[in-house]
């Protein structure tokens, strides 16, 4: 099999631009004493909280990316090597494990699912709400219950998830960082695949630490252990076993993706395409296996999740604005038949490839979250692993404004906004850097590049 052509050459030439100059091995891991401090002096700000305010989170985080973007900027392939980009990344990600989450209560629901599945045999059916004031319940889940957002919602996390949160419950009931240490173990195995796939299509393996060292990745998985890595990690799984002909790894890690979040959907046609059969019934049976038994108890995600679709708008660009003019149902059916528009003709140009082909990911996942009504900062690591093996500016700059999202009304400490409400601002400098990043490059493809020996 040979290596797969990439289409982005004007792109990476882009995002290439530097002096003829590299940094050594020792200033590379300069940089990364520099980010691990940034990471320690955060975590340990995580733990006393009383003094942590969010400028000083933003500008820790900005350290960290500029360190990281030196590095990028000025090493040379061959002195960046796959063990140093590892290391690194570990040590990120340990330091993390040691702080607490950070500007975020979602964890309070994973350590309740975990103990409401092991004690019942299922995480589904049942709101929080429907547990106050149950004195059988040990005090320390009393206490998480008093915590959980939106406790009159049952749960919206998928099986694959769920079994993740039961296995951190018997492992330490009531404790984040079982979470914390499986989902960093998910996120190295991910960096790992993608290391392998860098070096199939013989691409630049700096965009890999791009990845593995971003702020928002350690952050939201370290840190604050959200599930959507492991999701993440399945799907790139079943595109490795996709590209590598390991159709049966393949279909089973897409399947266990799917099982972990609904996005995953968006790539299912695009990993069986041209697959036989039986990968297809493999998938179903592996989706089956992971729903089928909480199906037969009379609840899964589904009851919570149409909740959520129906009722919940936070971070939003495109679906935010049409929503001064429209309703929100026709704002979602117009925004539907766009992105379906859309998601089409890129399955007819991926048909067209080689079947060998790895998607577009990167361009599927951000039209979706730009017609979304919820954009959680955490989202994004589904589209990273894509922006490694596709690279664009847009990406990786939309992976820095997110985290502009958690200037909330009550994470800036402001009454004149309510507690989950986002200021204007936010909104215009998070997806204005996206829009900027967007027109520099389409202008340095069509004008620049065409016209470099002029310049």
């Amino acid at each position: 099999m040979t290596a797969e052509n990439t289409d982005y050459s004007d792109t990476k030439k882009f995002l290439s631009l530097r002096p003829d100059f590299y940094l050594s091995i020792r200033w590379q891991d300069g940089a990364g004493l520099v980010c691990a401090v940034a990471y320690g002096i955060l975590a340990w700000l995580s733990v006393h909280p009383e003094f942590l305010s969010l400028w000083e989170f933003y500008a820790l985080l900005a350290l960290s990316f500029v360190a990281t973007l030196v590095v990028f900027g000025f090493s040379s392939v061959a002195a960046l090597t796959p063990f140093r980009i590892l290391f690194w990344a570990l040590c990120f990600r340990v330091i993390g494990v040691l702080g607490n989450p950070l500007w975020e209560s979602d964890f309070f629901r994973y350590l309740w699912d975990g103990y409401l599945f092991f004690e019942a045999g299922s995480p589904y059916g049942i709101a929080p709400s429907d547990f106050f004031g149950d004195g059988s319940i040990p005090e320390q889940f009393r206490q998480l219950l008093a915590r959980i957002n939106y406790p009159n919602v049952p749960t919206i996390y998928a099986p694959t998830v769920e079994y993740t949160f039961l296995l951190g419950h018997v492992i330490a009931p009531a404790k984040i960082w079982p979470l914390q240490l499986l989902y960093v173990a998910v996120d190295m195995a991910l960096i790992l695949l993608l290391l392998k796939l860098v070096s199939l299509k013989q691409a630049d393996i700096r965009w890999v630490l791009l990845y593995a060292w971003s702020p928002l990745v350690i952050k939201e998985l370290a840190f604050t252990a959200h599930p959507d890595g492991l999701g993440a990690m399945l799907l790139v799984g079943a595109l490795y076993g996709r590209y590598r002909q390991q159709f049966t790894l393949a279909a089973v890690a897409l399947g266990l993706s799917v099982g972990a979040k609904v996005f995953a959907l968006l790539l299912v046609p695009f990993v069986l395409w041209r697959m036989r059969l039986r990968y297809w019934v493999l998938f179903a049976i592996t989706l089956l296996a992971l729903y089928g038994p909480f199906i037969w108890r009379g609840a899964s995600d589904i009851s919570g999740l149409m909740i959520f679709v129906r009722a919940w708008q936070f971070n939003s660009s495109i679906y935010g604005v049409m929503l001064q003019w429209l309703d929100p149902l026709s704002v979602k059916l117009l925004l539907g038949v766009g992105f379906l528009v859309i998601y089409m003709r890129l399955f007819w140009l991926h048909s067209q490839n080689s079947m060998w082909k790895i998607p577009r990911g990167d361009i599927i996942f951000g039209v979706f979250f730009l017609v979304a009504p919820v954009v959680n900062a955490w989202y994004l690591l589904w589209l990273l692993p894509f922006a490694v093996l596709y690279p664009s500016l847009w990406s990786w700059t939309f992976s820095v404004s997110v985290m502009l999202s958690y200037a909330i009304g009550v994470n800036l400490g402001s009454t004149q906004y309510e507690p989950f409400e986002l200021p204007l601002w936010v909104y215009l400098m998070e997806y204005g850097a996206v829009l900027a990043a967007c027109l520099l490059e389409y202008w340095y493809r069509k004008v620049y590049a065409k016209g470099a020996g002029k310049y």
